[in-house]
């Protein structure tokens, strides 16, 4: 029997290597196996048979590669009992293909990439496609990413095993799509990035686990997309975006855990190197000669942070950023901001006129946001009976307590 000492290593390293390699384990013997589902589960036995036999034979000089090596050896296993005949041939012939040679690290083929697309096929349903790819790039666990998406752990399960089946039954390919399919097959995997980061943010009282690590591992995607097509601008406008946003992270809440907005954060504990991280993303990407709507929503975050660190945000050009942005999505979301950017400049007036209606959008009736700005506007304007109702809607419809907090704030102040 091993001392706990050697255990404890060995896990230390089995963390250490699924932490850094897992996705691209994964995806190769996806590609191999033409199935996610059973890459997944030989990679899982593989780890169980790490944590089994390194104690005993030592941690192997290169450790992708030994698990590499199991995993393939039990995925053959598998395909070997699930098929028979020339289905079974052509399966073990794939798997065989390239495995005689000793693989190492920097050798191993790096198919993560082509697994996101996989994730993102159009064959996908939409609203899967972001856990899809947290679970079989990150590794993380139908309940982890359930608990993030407030979904329950065994929904969340079978729709995960469904859309599996799908790539499996439809033969989706593990590749990058040709040029003509590429805008819209990127504008998915950028589209799940960015619904996985603003899951996470959006933790309730800003001190779940589950979902503050998902922004991590969002970033990490977002990061990975970024550096796998660095010529792509809409890649690097999705990084800037969810780097700027992270880097304020601290700043949202003060000891008490209570929320501070944008305007009254101290920029002090802002991330500086992300920032500037960010703003390199963002100047770069002006360079590509294409714009998109990542870019404008960095670019929006670029001037609110140097509106912040000046002492005044340059309002007109704000405004311009949110009629590019409208014109490219439509988003009443963006309507929303842009009436609370044009407030200070033509006054409350002209705010409310800018701002979208329930009755244009029907969604927007349950939008806190929505009802929060035009609280806001009201206030400013005078119209407190109509204001302190916007402000009760909003309240209402606001899950996170300390932002709830802020908004019964704001309403106390304006009755006084």
């Amino acid at each position: 029997m091993s001392d706990p000492d050697t255990i404890g290593q060995v896990r230390c390293a089995a963390d250490a290597v699924a932490r850094r390699s897992y996705g691209k384990l994964v995806a190769y013997l996806a590609v191999h196996t033409r199935d996610v589902s059973a890459a997944e589960d030989a990679l899982s036995e593989a780890f169980a048979a790490a944590l089994t036999g390194w104690p005993m034979q030592g941690i192997p000089a290169n450790p992708e590669a030994w698990l590499l090596t199991v995993a393939r050896r039990k995925a053959i296993d598998v395909a070997r009992r699930r098929h028979s005949g020339d289905v079974a041939n052509a399966q073990l012939q794939v798997l065989a293909e390239g495995t005689h040679a000793a693989l190492t690290e920097d050798a191993l083929p790096d198919h993560r990439l082509g697994l996101l697309f996989a994730c993102a096929h159009p064959a996908i349903d939409a609203g899967i496609r972001a856990p899809l790819m947290l679970q079989a790039v990150l590794g993380l666990d139908a309940k982890r990413i359930a608990s993030a998406f407030l979904l329950a752990p065994a929904t969340m399960g079978k729709r995960l095993v469904r859309a599996k089946d799908k790539i499996r039954e439809a033969g989706i390919p593990f590749r990058l799509p040709e040029r003509e399919e590429l805008p819209g097959r990127l504008e998915a995997v950028l589209d799940a990035i960015y619904v996985a980061f603003a899951e996470g943010w959006t933790d309730a009282d800003g001190t779940d686990v589950a979902r503050s690590d998902l922004t991590g591992e969002a970033i990490f995607l977002a990061r990975l997309v970024a550096e796998l097509l660095p010529h792509e601008a809409e890649a690097l406008g999705l990084l800037a975006l969810l780097l700027h946003a992270q880097a304020r992270r601290n700043a949202r809440r003060n000891a008490q855990g209570d929320y501070i907005p944008l305007a009254e954060q101290d920029s002090a504990q802002w991330d500086a190197s992300m920032i500037d991280e960010a703003e390199a993303l963002l100047l770069h990407a002006s360079t590509l000669g294409s714009i998109g709507r990542f870019q404008l929503e960095a670019a929006v975050q670029s001037a609110h942070v140097h509106g912040c660190r000046a002492g005044h945000v340059d309002l007109a050009a704000l405004v311009r950023l949110y009629d590019a942005l409208i014109l490219l999505t439509g988003s009443p979301v963006v309507a929303i901001n842009r009436a609370l950017a044009i407030a200070p400049l033509r006054g409350a007036d002209a705010a409310l006129e800018a701002l979208p209606s329930p009755a244009d959008d029907a969604r927007l009736a349950d939008y806190q946001p929505y009802w929060a700005a035009r609280a806001e506007l009201l206030a400013r304007m005078g119209a407190l009976v109509d204001a302190s109702h916007a402000y009760e809607l909003a309240i209402g419809l606001e899950r996170d307590p300390a932002v709830r907090r802020f908004l019964q704030q704001r309403r106390l102040e304006m009755d006084g």
